[in-house]
């Protein structure tokens, strides 16, 4: 059965997705990834460090606390970068602020490559810290211009390069950091730098390509310049319903400009879709996913897995979240949304259960490390083909131009506090808990599954407008009359003067 070509996205919308993807999820996914492989060198460099400047050598303690600074700073200049990542797409414009953002790539990248040479260890928690903003920013605008693009029926696959691009980074970080390339000792200073070439690239190939017409339109006002992109982006037979589709959603905006993240918590308009995203963003971040990486190496070792293999069988949960990714990006758009995330929460409280029993009993049969094996590459499948690419999409799909920049900060900012805290308590829980910390996560994928099955409808194949009414019922009561609708936006306009 051929695929129509209204069901494909045109050259343009596709390398669109590539130019925007390249230096904005895939950094995040690069720069989480690549600082695993030089762990000991930069131990080393401390040490090093430290002798020469002090004459005496680096106590443990404080050791483990400059390292614990250099990883987690990445976090902390993400929740900035999420923060500002609205503003900027406001001021600058979806397409402006992506570039603008590279220059802080850039920067990052000169500091961390001349922390070594120079023996400023500083300079190294500085360029983490700046490339922690440039993912903040990346992750959340990237979706933005992606899903302001994509027409309705393929809203769902185009958003998923978000996805895509992000595991993308992650693998590609497991395959540059092997100790054959870039993981070794001598090489480990270009390594932390490479995250220059992704922010070249964009800078070289998204100047071709329109700035988000949606942006332009409703935002700036500017109907010439809208139609010229979507004719670039759609071609000239097709443009016409996606305008109308805009127009649609200018004309019930009524000149209603961008609101601040702290005006949606007092919008009654959106509550729920509000509420959606942060249990999801939540639940996408304290899901397992990270107990899962952190057992693994452990597990790969009872299978019989010598240490020196490890990092290359490890570069098969990378493809596996990045094959999944994949496979949601078709699915989405014919499955829907819910089916999947539902479907990917399920299963990942399955494989909690099974992960539970096989590590308890690890020692006393020989197979049972291969089940757990199995889980785990079986619960990062399960968790890109929902939650992990999904989250992202339905910010977008839930929100209407006005105010989905300040919901991505919101969303943004969520899902950094939530990776931070997991990070600070993870070690604690499973000091505590032992493999029995999947009970906990068991309990939260179910809770989260159950809470969407309630909440969230289906959103393929309807327009931004569409999906607004949709939780009209959820926000206002199922009873309200349409004129209590209007007054209420009579006053949140008035509200606005």
């Amino acid at each position: 059965m051929e695929l129509s070509q209204q069901n494909l996205p045109s050259w343009t919308l596709f390398l669109a997705v590539c130019a925007v993807g390249i230096g904005g999820t895939f950094q995040y996914g690069y720069n989480v990834s690549i600082i695993n492989a030089p762990t000991q060198h930069i131990h080393k460099f401390l040490n090093e460090t430290w002798t020469s400047r002090y004459h005496k050598e680096l106590n443990p303690d404080l050791l483990t606390f400059l390292w614990s600074v250099i990883a987690s700073i990445f976090s902390l200049g993400g929740l900035c970068g999420a923060l500002i990542g609205g503003s900027m797409a406001i001021r600058l414009g979806r397409k402006g602020a992506l570039l603008m953002n590279n220059i802080i790539a850039i920067l990052a990248c000169i500091l961390m490559g001349i922390s070594f040479p120079t023996g400023l260890f500083e300079l190294l928690i500085i360029g983490r810290f700046l490339i922690g903003i440039n993912s903040g920013i990346g992750i959340c605008v990237q979706p933005l211009y992606i899903g302001e693009i994509a027409p309705k029926h393929l809203r769902g696959g185009m958003a998923m390069g978000t996805s895509i691009f992000l595991t993308g980074g992650i693998l590609t970080g497991q395959i540059i950091g092997l100790r054959e390339l870039l993981g070794g000792e001598t090489y480990w200073p270009l390594l932390l730098s490479s995250s220059c070439f992704p922010a070249f690239a964009q800078l070289l190939f998204l100047p071709w390509f329109p700035e988000s017409p949606r942006y332009l339109l409703i935002d700036r006002g500017d109907e010439l310049s809208c139609a010229k992109a979507l004719k670039r982006f759609h071609g000239s037979s097709e443009y016409q319903r996606e305008m109308e589709d805009i127009q649609r959603e200018r004309f019930a905006l009524d000149g209603e400009k961008p609101k601040k993240p702290w005006q949606l918590f007092t919008d009654r308009g959106v509550r729920w879709q509000l509420i959606t995203v942060i249990v999801m963003t939540m639940g996408q971040q304290l899901s397992g996913i990270n107990a899962i990486y952190f057992y693994a190496t452990y597990i790969f070792e009872q299978a019989g897995i010598s240490a020196e293999k490890i990092p290359y069988v490890t570069l098969g949960t990378g493809a596996c979240e990045c094959l999944t990714a994949l496979t949601c990006g078709l699915l989405i758009d014919y499955v829907g949304r819910r089916y999947l995330v539902i479907g990917g929460y399920l299963l990942m409280t399955l494989w909690s259960i099974v992960l539970t029993f096989s590590l308890t009993y690890q020692e006393l049969y020989s197979w049972v490390p291969y089940v757990s094996m199995t889980s785990i590459f079986a619960f990062i499948l399960s968790f890109g083909l929902g939650p992990g690419g999904i989250t992202n999409t339905l910010t977008a799909e839930l929100f209407i131009q006005s105010s989905r920049p300040a919901a991505y900060v919101i969303g943004g900012t969520t899902s950094w506090i939530s990776f931070f805290t997991i990070g600070m308590l993870f070690p604690f829980i499973v000091n505590e808990l032992k493999q029995y910390c999947f009970l906990v996560f068991l309990l939260e994928c179910s809770l989260v599954a159950a809470f969407i099955f309630l909440v969230i409808p289906e959103t393929k194949n309807k327009s931004f407008l569409e999906i607004k009414k949709e939780f009209h019922k959820l926000n206002f009561g199922r009873n309200t009359e349409k004129k209590d609708t209007e007054l209420y936006e009579r006053r949140q306009l008035r509200d606005e003067f």
